[in-house]
């Protein structure tokens, strides 16, 4: 869900330097805030290290799939 967030108490140097920063950009200055924001909380890099987790390469998954069908086998002896 996104969220709307005011704030208050900008310093005039501060909201000016956003807007030179947004025109420089090529973005709005939400936008620009927006990615200031994201960069501070570290956003990215923890998309980054979530990514490594949820992509498996050919090799992964091959490994994974001999692994598991290890564990596939059923001893008939047990089951008798």
């Amino acid at each position: 869900m996104v969220k709307q967030l005011t704030i208050r108490g900008l310093p005039d140097e501060v909201a000016e330097r956003l807007k030179q920063l947004s025109v420089e950009r090529g973005t709005s200055v939400n936008a620009t805030v927006v990615q200031i924001l994201k960069g501070a909380v570290g956003v990215h890099e923890r998309r980054t290290r979530l990514a490594r987790y949820a992509t498996w390469t050919d090799d992964d998954l091959a490994e994974f799939n001999d692994t598991l069908s290890s564990q596939r086998v059923v001893d008939d002896e047990l089951w008798s």
